[in-house]
């Protein structure tokens, strides 16, 4: 499968696991206070990342936007993925505002998902800079000091 079609399939994938989320609870923001907590956490995190993200370096695929910069401030510094930590953080607010079988399930193929957007950038960014090899070493994937 071609590089580009594959990140696009990613992507969809994504986005369509969040809408089966956030349709399986309603649309609406997370209904306790724990699950609400966790949601606010996973905002916060991603408003955090951005600021040390500008616009014009994000993508949304995991390909690497040409001219694109290596980010290793904020939340980079200490794990690769801060975006899709946050996703993932607040998406499991959501789940655990009121936790199905169907939203467990979802959950995981989004972790999935991520994971494999994790691995496809990171793959990309080691044949284009010797840096982000260095920076591997130095940070985690997704889950800060753990993971």
């Amino acid at each position: 499968m071609k590089s580009k079609n594959y990140s696009y399939i990613l992507v969809s994938l994504q986005f369509i696991f969040i809408a089966i989320l956030l349709v399986e609870h309603g649309l609406h923001i997370p209904t306790t206070i724990f699950a609400l907590l966790i949601f606010i956490l996973g905002c916060g995190f991603g408003l955090y990342t951005v600021k040390h993200n500008p616009l014009g370096n994000f993508n949304i695929t995991p390909e690497i936007k040409e001219n694109a910069s290596l980010i290793t401030t904020g939340a980079y510094r200490y794990i690769r993925h801060p975006m899709y930590f946050s996703v993932l953080v607040m998406m499991l607010g959501i789940v655990l505002s009121k936790p199905t079988i169907l939203s467990l399930f979802i959950y995981v193929l989004l972790v999935v998902t991520l994971f494999l957007k994790a691995q496809k950038e990171e793959m990309l960014w080691m044949v284009q800079s010797n840096e982000y090899k260095s920076y591997m070493q130095q940070t985690k994937r997704i889950i800060p000091f753990v993971l």
